[in-house]
């Protein structure tokens, strides 16, 4: 698959008069058009309910766009609870998934009227001596441990993660949550990160669906909703398919007819909790080239750094890189991208093969719209860059403004040495 950005340099070149590099940009037209796809390959359950994972993309600009296709979002930490509230997502529109929980979390999610997904049965506790109650609806989260496979090939290890509960505690905990007074039950469950493959969704489907036929039979609640959580990814390397989300929605449907229709248990809704293939391929961080260095490699330093995409310095991630204006060049030469971070490991690629790279050229990092900028820090001092909306119009709205000194140091403003600075 080529991978072309979704904007080009004649829009670039008219961006960076007004907006300095780095920045990151979001495609408004292909959000638009994905969240769209989504809703149609889920139609077929009257329940269907997308809840956006928050933290993959953290802006409620970009929130409210996905609010018009009837989404929902998912929130970890009392900050995200805020911004969703903001945004204008009310009540069970708002999924609390989170894990090693402060108690005051809880109470806001309450408060905000949004279901509890609790991450592990001391939890049911916490909430109650939190609330004074259990919640009417609330969620369990299940890990069943081992390996997940698909075929012979290793997809991730659930029982190396830290989240959710075990078989047992599960049945436990809908035991207990229902002696307490819960009444509508979820099941969540998250087995797989970022797979690039059409039957990930159906397997892990089955898997939940089973479960839910079994706590119902054994502990007598209703099971209301199913979530499915994230783990549709995205090709982030050119010779990737992408997902059929067609497909992937068919796949759900059949087994969901298999096991729960067959259960009489076809009113159940299925919730998905995605963040990466929402939004991944329609952001991107548009960077400078500054410097060139000419010793045991060949390195291009860019005004970016890992502050503006942890992804290749924390995971060795991929990331495509187009050099703007340059898209239909031979890629003969190969460099080393790097950002001026003080660790070696502030490298956006290593020996990529591309176009040569003049000073002053713009380069495009592809699929930087999940966990790009939400993942930022400020290490070295380097400050937060600016995000951007490309609107279907054409024209670019400025939802983030970039952090200056003076952001840097508000924290300090006890500090009279600081002073001057604020």
């Amino acid at each position: 698959m080529e991978k072309r950005p979704f904007v080009t340099k004649a829009q670039l070149d008219e961006l960076i008069k007004t907006y300095p590099t780095p920045f990151h940009l979001y495609d408004e037209k292909g959000i638009r058009e994905n969240a769209q796809k989504l809703k149609d390959a889920f139609a077929w359950n009257r329940g269907y309910k997308e809840y956006f994972a928050v933290k993959a993309t953290p802006n409620p600009y970009l929130l409210q766009i996905l609010k018009e296709y009837g989404c929902g979002t998912d929130c970890s930490s009392d900050t995200e609870l805020m911004m969703s509230d903001a945004a204008g997502f009310k009540g069970h529109d708002i999924m609390f998934s989170s894990n090693d929980t402060p108690l005051s979390e809880f109470q806001l999610a309450e408060d905000l009227g949004a279901i509890i997904n609790l991450d592990d049965i001391t939890h049911i506790d916490c909430v109650e001596q939190t609330l004074g109650y259990i919640p009417k609806t609330i969620c369990c989260r299940y890990n069943p441990g081992g390996l997940f496979k698909i075929s012979n090939d290793i997809m991730d290890n659930p029982g190396d993660a830290k989240y959710g509960m075990t078989t047992e505690q599960i049945f436990e905990a809908f035991k207990i949550l229902k002696a307490k007074g819960a009444e509508e039950f979820g099941i969540h469950a998250f087995l797989a990160s970022n797979t690039v493959t059409n039957e990930y969704y159906p397997m892990l489907a089955k898997i939940l669906f089973e479960l839910a036929v079994q706590l119902q039979e054994e502990t007598g609640v209703h099971i209301k909703f199913i979530n499915l959580s994230g783990g549709i990814g995205i090709p982030y390397r050119p010779d990737q398919t992408p997902n059929d989300i067609m497909a992937i929605g068919e796949g759900v449907h059949k087994v969901y007819d298999e096991v729960l229709g067959a259960a009489g248990m076809g009113d159940v809704a299925i919730y998905t909790e995605l963040g990466r293939f929402m939004m991944g391929p329609y952001g991107c961080l548009v960077t400078k080239a500054i410097h060139e260095k000419h010793t045991h490699k060949e390195y291009i330093g860019v005004d970016a750094c890992a502050v503006n995409l942890m992804r290749p310095a924390m995971y060795g991630a991929y990331h495509h890189i187009t050099v703007a204006g340059k898209e239909d060049a031979p890629c003969d030469h190969k460099y080393d991208i790097v950002g001026s971070l003080c660790e070696n490991n502030d490298k956006f690629a290593i020996d990529r093969m591309l176009p040569a790279i003049d000073k002053g050229d713009l380069l495009v990092i592809h699929d930087t719209g999940a966990h790009g900028f939400s993942m930022g820090y400020n290490y070295n001092g380097k400050l937060k860059s600016a995000e951007l909306l490309l609107k279907e119009d054409g024209s670019v709205q400025m939802i983030r403004r970039a952090e200056t000194p003076q952001d840097y140091f508000a924290t300090l403003d006890l500090c009279p040495m600081m002073k001057k600075y604020l």
